[in-house]
Order: structure tokens, then C-alpha cells, then sequence
């Protein structure tokens, strides 16, 4: 009998339609998709779903992606949270990676990059 294997979880925090409707093309077919709006909905979407690993907008309405990535820190010190940013200077990423981000990847995503970047964590 063949096992069954489930697609991985992840959650994608992204309050930009145009992004997440990108990110959702490049990996609805290998992943299991959910998404939050804001910082505040991936707070409470990651304590429903426990999702295999996190996409984090950095800049978000309610509750900004540092903040929320600070909380799920404080619950989940192992689950990957992947920072996703258009903001390319070095504070910006040593403040995502300070908050508990794994990674800082800079928008626009290369895909190759950003599912190697998924695969290395998962």
C-alpha cells in the first residue's frame, strides 16, 4: 500500500494582492497555500494551521511582519519564517533576522531562488 504524503503548509503573509497572486502561481503546486492579510491574521492564522513554514511581509497593516514574526518566535522558536521584502538595505535584514527570521530574500523573488530557499528550510 502507497503511502499518502501530504503537501507541506505555508503560510504566506502578504497584504499586496499583486505579490501574493505571485507567490500563489509559483507554489500552488508544490505547497498547500494559506494566507494572511496582515500581521495580525498570520498570528492567529499560524496558531490554527501550524503551518510547515512562514512567508513574512515585512510591511503590513495592524501588525507589521517583525512584530508577528517576534510572536510566533515566542510559540514556535523552530518553525522557518522567511522574511519578504522590497526593501534591500542590510538594517532591514538584520532587523528581520533580529525579530527571528531564517532568511531575508528581497522582492522582486526569483523563483529558483525562492524554492531552493523553501527547500533548504523545510
Amino acid at each position: 500500500m502507497q503511502e499518502v504524503t501530504r503537501k507541506k503548509k505555508i503560510l504566506i503573509a502578504e497584504d499586496d494582492n499583486g505579490n501574493f497572486l505571485l507567490l500563489q502561481i509559483l507554489l500552488k503546486k508544490d505547497y498547500e497555500l494559506f494566507r494572511a492579510y496582515n500581521g495580525k491574521e498570520a498570528w492567529e492564522q499560524f496558531q490554527s494551521i501550524a503551518p510547515d513554514i512562514v512567508l513574512m511581509d515585512i510591511k503590513m497593516p495592524e501588525l507589521d511582519g517583525l512584530d508577528t514574526t517576534y510572536l510566533i518566535r515566542q510559540e514556535s522558536p523552530k518553525t522557518p519564517i522567511l522574511a519578504l521584502s522590497a526593501y534591500a538595505f542590510n538594517e532591514d535584514k538584520l532587523n528581520a533576522l533580529w525579530a527571528g527570521c531564517n532568511a531575508y530574500i528581497t522582492k522582486p523573488l526569483n523563483l529558483r531562488e525562492l524554492k531552493e530557499i523553501i527547500e533548504t528550510y523545510l
